[in-house]
């Protein structure tokens, strides 16, 4: 793994070795690795370099450290590539995950103007407010608040927004969802954010908004979503 002749840094040398050992399985989601002390006794090299290599697998999520603990291989991402739309329960089952939904909040609130907008309907019109934990395997995977118009969907409850909201749509009421807009942005978690994520504050996330359109170009919702970082990717396909 270490070429003390080779002009590549003993630090990227190591970390990529860590990287690649990570990347075929032999080291595996949730083992630790060893001490810092115990890669500088392997291949003879300072602590300090190993704290490097360390840090920048950690900074690339590939590591994880636990207080008094130890290094540990990250949960690997999962990858939701970016063409085609589907739901949130859709997703998971496609990678063998069992999706859930932990609702936090359910009511009806007037719509402001950016919503009035958004939604095709007037200000101050009544929309429901959709608040929910996503889960896959029931670890939390990101913080949704939906906004849908109560005139689209007068019967809506809170036991219908604990499963999947796209196969009630679809499959309930007959609507086809045609298309939607969606535009991701970086950012950090707040306290609040962090506790129902079960990550720390400051922990890098995702903010997804979602738009979505049912088959003549009604809006049908409005979707700010936050995705842990660590446990999420976004792929795009690109053909020239």
């Amino acid at each position: 793994m270490i070429n003390k002749h080779s002009p590549l840094p003993i630090y990227y040398q190591l970390e990529q070795g860590i990287r690649e050992m990570i990347e075929k399985g032999e080291l595996e989601p949730g083992e630790m690795i060893p001490s810092e002390r115990e890669w500088a006794e392997r291949y003879d090299i300072s602590r300090m370099t190993v704290r490097q290599a360390i840090n920048n697998l950690v900074n690339d999520g590939y590591l994880v450290r636990q207080r008094g603990k130890g290094t540990f291989v990250a949960t690997k991402k999962i990858e939701q590539p970016l063409k085609g739309l589907t739901s949130f329960s859709e997703d998971m089952r496609a990678r063998g995950m069992e999706p859930g939904t932990k609702v936090l909040n359910f009511c009806i609130i007037p719509a402001n103007a950016s919503l009035a907008q958004q939604l095709h309907i007037q200000e101050g019109d009544d929309v429901y407010e959709i608040r929910r934990i996503r889960l896959a395997d029931q670890l939390p995977m990101a913080l949704e608040t939906a906004y849908v118009p109560c005139s689209l969907v007068p019967n809506l409850t809170k036991e219908i927004v604990s499963g999947s909201f796209y196969e009630f749509i679809e499959h309930q009421l007959g609507f086809t969802i045609r298309s939607a807009t969606q535009v991701l942005e970086a950012s950090i978690a707040r306290k609040m954010e962090a506790d129902l994520l079960h990550i720390k504050e400051g922990a890098p996330v995702l903010l997804i908004q979602r738009n979505s359109y049912l088959e003549a170009g009604q809006p049908l919702e409005v979707v700010k979503s936050i995705y842990r970082a660590d446990r999420y990717k976004f792929m795009i396909e690109m053909e020239r």
